[in-house]
């Protein structure tokens, strides 16, 4: 879908231009108002037409298209769909992904392939459809992780697994582009108030105990992840590529404080 307003728009050539996947969720749309807000030309895909008209009512000017992240061919016509609009593509931020918490012999095969395809395979797809026309003139590629790929979490095998493969996809990306100028980093969230997270925070006893699983006592929320990628993907960041940057409340690294 294309908003024809912003289609009227022809942005002057020196705004950056930013390409998000998962638009919709509560990263991705924070994200896409952060920078909105910062003068980037925004542009977004999801799966959901509905949810996608609602948040370009938030924001006229959001490039949208209806594209399904698993599929390779729907992403590289996201790409394309940016560059026709903007004529170039600056960054590429990928907030896509699932939460499933079974042990490995509760997996199903089809839940194990589910969580790969949305949080390893699309991430590949999205690097290799943006990875060339960001190289035009430079620019950042984040991708979404966790704290599960670098904690020893139970019941996590599967997404474990999944976003430990994603800080690997980064880390090669990093060091085979960084000659191209495109820098490549992840960020790795603990448990963040969104609405993908709301089946685990439906009750306040279970808020009670995942707060407690985190350090600093507390629940992330989307800006505090959101607010860290604006900034890897901003000038100012020009010098960091190839890193897994935790904001997990202490999680990863950190044992909690017993209450004394």
């Amino acid at each position: 879908m294309t908003n024809p307003l912003s289609d009227s728009v022809t942005p002057a050539p020196t705004q950056p231009v930013i390409l998000i996947a998962g638009v919709t969720g509560g990263i991705g749309a924070d994200v896409a108002r952060r920078l909105s807000e910062a003068g980037w030309q925004v542009a977004g895909f999801a799966r959901g037409a509905d949810k996608l008209a609602a948040l370009q009512t938030e924001l006229p000017a959001l490039h949208t298209v209806v594209a399904d992240a698993t599929q390779p061919a729907e992403v590289e016509a996201a790409v394309k769909s940016t560059l026709e609009r903007f004529g170039r593509l600056d960054a590429y931020v990928h907030a896509v992904g699932s939460i499933l918490l079974k042990p490995a012999h509760l997996t199903s095969l089809a839940d194990w392939q589910r969580v790969m395809d949305l949080n390893l395979n699309s991430a590949f797809y999205g690097l290799k459809a943006a990875v060339v026309p960001i190289q035009a003139q430079g620019g950042s590629i984040i991708m979404i992780s966790s704290v599960a790929a670098q904690a020893g979490l139970p019941n996590h095998e599967a997404i474990a697994a999944a976003k430990g493969g994603v800080n690997g996809l980064v880390l090669a990306a990093a060091a085979s582009y960084a000659n191209k100028g495109v820098r490549v980093n992840a960020v790795a969230p603990g448990l963040v108030d969104t609405p993908l997270a709301a089946g685990l925070l439906g009750s306040e006893q279970a808020r009670q105990m995942s707060e407690k699983m985190h350090p600093l006592g507390k629940i992330g929320r989307a800006g505090n992840v959101g607010s860290l990628i604006a900034w890897l993907v901003s000038a100012d960041a020009d010098w960091v590529t190839g890193q897994i940057w935790s904001v997990d409340g202490g999680m990863a690294h950190l044992r909690p404080r017993p209450k004394v």
